[in-house]
């Protein structure tokens, strides 16, 4: 059919039968399901921090030398100032803001060199006078946290994140309020996480007179960013388990994964984009869906080697990592005589 196709501005015919055509999109959400149908969809993964670093040493800063008249032996910018330049001013899956602020140092560079300077060595206030305040900063993992607060693992269109949930109790009836601009998906997800956590623990928690007398709130932080997806199960039932329990979760152990109402952690998207994200911050160990191992072949061999990679298949042996709590095992009763099975016992340690 393509082989007449009339525009209907110029009027003219046209044989679009051998055009092929290339469209770039940051995330696949807003694109029509009909649309997504008829293409064939070639997802490019963001590049990491040491690649972004080789990129500009090799491409960017020379190419922006020469377009701003700058010898290289007129400017020095130090590998700890390029990887603040990358990590403080820009948050980008490519390198184009990377590119443009670039630029605006070699701007700053040459009117020096101009005002009679010889050689130029970039430094932090340089990068404040041209940019200001750093513009991205990072919460940090090595700060003690007590109960109720979980590292978690997000993914976005310009690549991953880190997310700190937590959670708290306070005195009221026994409602759960979840915050932080929340999509459906994760508020379903913390429901889910609510109810896992009664039914696991629940032993433990017959024992706390206060506990229907309690309201749970569960806050997800940047609340001015819409936040969705299926992959926050794991980090919100664990931060309730911490929570309930009175146990802390290490900082440095970061989690990502969905969870089901019986309890399996499924696979979730977006894992190299994650595991970088929790290498750059110092993440030293990452809980994750056993069938996400194979996503793990895609990450550099030196990330590979930094974290230990601790592969789950149900809540249970999340809790037996993150918080040392067992629940010794979950079997379903037999059938009773009138076909009705019933619900699950759980034996909790």
């Amino acid at each position: 059919q393509n082989t007449t196709f009339v525009d209907h501005y110029l009027d003219v015919p046209f044989d679009l039968s051998k055009t092929f055509f290339v469209a770039t999109a940051n995330s696949l959400e807003g694109i029509p399901g009909p649309l997504i149908d008829r293409m064939e969809v070639i997802e490019l993964t963001g590049y990491t921090v040491e690649e972004k670093l080789h990129i500009a040493r090799q491409h960017l800063i020379p190419k922006q030398l020469a377009e701003h008249g700058i010898k290289a032996e007129q400017v020095e910018l130090p590998d700890t100032l390029l990887r603040k330049l990358l990590l403080s001013y820009t948050r980008e899956s490519g390198v184009r803001e990377l590119q443009r602020r670039i630029a605006g140092v070699c701007r700053a560079v040459a009117e020096k060199l101009i005002g009679g300077a010889e050689k130029v060595i970039v430094d932090e206030a340089m990068l404040e006078d041209s940019f200001g305040q750093e513009r991205y900063t990072s919460e940090l993992l090595h700060e003690k946290v007590g109960p109720g607060v979980v590292t978690g693992l997000a993914w976005t269109p310009v690549g991953g994140e880190i997310l700190f949930v937590e959670a708290l109790r306070v005195p009221g009836s026994g409602k759960l309020t979840i915050t932080g601009q929340l999509g459906d998906v994760m508020k379903e997800s913390a429901q889910i996480a609510a109810t896992l956590v009664r039914k696991l623990l629940g032993p433990d928690l017959h024992d706390d007179p206060q506990l229907a007398k309690t309201d749970l709130h569960i806050h997800v932080p940047s609340g001015a960013i819409p936040k969705d997806g299926p992959s926050a199960g794991v980090t919100l039932t664990t931060a309730l388990a911490s929570l309930l329990l009175g146990k802390p979760v290490d900082p440095l152990l970061a989690m990502t994964g969905e969870i089901t109402l019986r309890g399996a952690v499924t696979p979730v998207g977006g894992i190299k984009e994650k595991v970088l994200a929790a290498h750059r911050l110092g993440v030293k160990r990452i809980l994750l869906s056993r069938r996400n191992e194979r996503d793990l072949k895609e990450l550099p061999e030196d990330v590979r080697n930094a974290i230990e990679f601790i592969p789950v298949d149900t809540i249970s042996q999340v809790l037996k990592h993150a918080l040392n709590y067992d629940v010794l095992h979950v079997e379903h009763m037999p059938m009773h005589s009138g076909g009705a099975r019933s619900a699950t016992a759980v034996s909790v340690q």
